[in-house]
């Protein structure tokens, strides 16, 4: 079950907004709205599903309603029109007390502007959302403290915010954010503020963090490599509308039209295509067929070595045409001939294609995708990757 489902989320600005709604359900655009009526389209029947523990980036330029559309998740900005479920929960039905409830409880936010308190403490401010829930001092305390040592900055509760860099403020906002423990988090453009490098740091601390906490984060995000870099599932928004919903993949391989196109045309494929994208079926033989045998399968399936594993898939080494050649001349038997699994280049299924190149370069085995179980998956050959970066979408496929 999806933790957040928005369906046909909507918002207008102006006065008497309601009357806008039937004039996008006849597919009127946002410029024409806008003309006819003097109302703007903020979001416009904005549908989507969000999983438990996924990080969500919503992107989009200047302008196209990212920002708005996050404020209407925790109902900071009022939605005029649609449906928002939280575990099934319409939040457009709560009450106010129940929203703050809500808020309070089962989503946080950070922003892009730090906001910490200057003659406070690091840890006055972490805890400043929790105080004025009425939380008890000591308990608080022992709240932001935790939440503090889960960004890294243990040792740093009683320095003030001028005494911090932008990356370690940035981590106060991101702590503070997470003080409550909320199921849900929402980032509005939270490292956009920052220097490159610093801003690279947090996407990487980011990342590390919610393999540790598995927190649904909702990200948003102008910077299509920030998206790529950080999100299970992106929304591409354009003038108020979601363009395409799809993994990183998805966008990079099958854009949904020339806008997408045109906003993914100068992206690095090998940064955000995957092993898994371009690993091609691997050869393999279990040990107890011997050295004559996997002469005969490399001779009838074309290759000059093969992967050893066992009955479960499991990946023990691999042996080429030369290792079982020798093999049978000195009657040795395949698993004392193979190489051994701690010198066969392997990854993992979701290790981005540059990360590989190197690897690749220094071995003449393919590179050996395997999960974290030790199975064998796929296999990675040079001509699949270049044609891969060539845009040649057909290759890849799982076997």
């Amino acid at each position: 079950m999806s933790i957040i489902e928005a369906r046909k989320l909507t918002k207008i600005f102006g006065s008497d907004p309601k009357k806008a709604i039937p004039l996008l359900e006849q597919g009127w655009t946002k410029d024409k709205i806008l003309a006819e009526t003097k109302l703007t389209v903020g979001v416009n029947q904005a549908s989507f599903s969000i999983d438990p523990g996924q990080i969500f980036v919503i992107m989009g330029l200047s302008g196209s309603g990212k920002s708005t559309l996050v404020r209407l998740l925790n109902r900071l900005i009022e939605p005029t029109n649609g449906q928002l479920l939280f575990n099934g929960t319409d939040v457009l039905k709560m009450s106010a007390e129940q929203l703050r409830q809500f808020r309070r409880k089962n989503i946080g936010m950070v922003f892009q502007k730090f906001a910490l308190f200057p003659h406070r403490t690091v840890v006055e401010n972490i805890e400043y959302g929790l105080e004025i829930q009425g939380i008890p001092k000591k308990e608080r305390r022992t709240m932001a403290i935790e939440s503090l040592e889960l960004v890294g900055l243990h040792g740093y509760e009683n320095s003030y915010p001028n005494q911090l860099s932008g990356g370690m403020q940035q981590r106060v906002g991101l702590a503070r954010g997470l003080a409550n423990d909320p199921e849900v988090l929402l980032m509005d453009e939270a490292f956009s503020a920052l220097d490159p490098l610093i801003r690279k740091d947090m996407q990487d601390e980011l990342i590390q963090l919610q393999a540790k906490m598995q927190k649904t984060i909702v990200f948003i995000t102008h910077d299509l490599d920030e998206a790529l870099r950080l999100g299970d599932r992106i929304a591409l928004m354009k003038d108020g509308t979601i363009v395409q919903i799809g993994t990183p993949e998805e966008i990079m391989m099958n854009p949904a039209n020339k806008y997408v196109e045109r906003f993914i045309e100068d992206v690095d494929l090998s940064k955000v295509l995957t092993a898994t994208h371009v690993m091609s079926k691997a050869e393999t033989i279990t040990p107890d067929k011997g050295p004559r045998v996997a002469l005969q399968f490399m001779r009838d399936r074309g290759v000059s070595s093969l992967y050893v594993v066992d009955r479960s898939k499991k990946l023990l080494g691999a042996i080429t045409a030369e290792q079982a050649a020798n093999a049978i001349k000195v009657n040795e038997n395949l698993e004392t001939a193979m190489k051994p699994l701690n010198i066969i280049p392997t990854t993992s299924p979701d290790t981005a294609i540059n990360e590989l190149f190197e690897v690749m370069g220094q071995n003449k085995l393919p590179v050996a995708v395997i999960d974290d179980e030790g199975k064998l998956k796929g296999v990675i050959i040079k001509g699949l990757v270049f044609a891969a970066l060539a845009g040649n979408n057909g290759i890849g496929d799982e076997n």
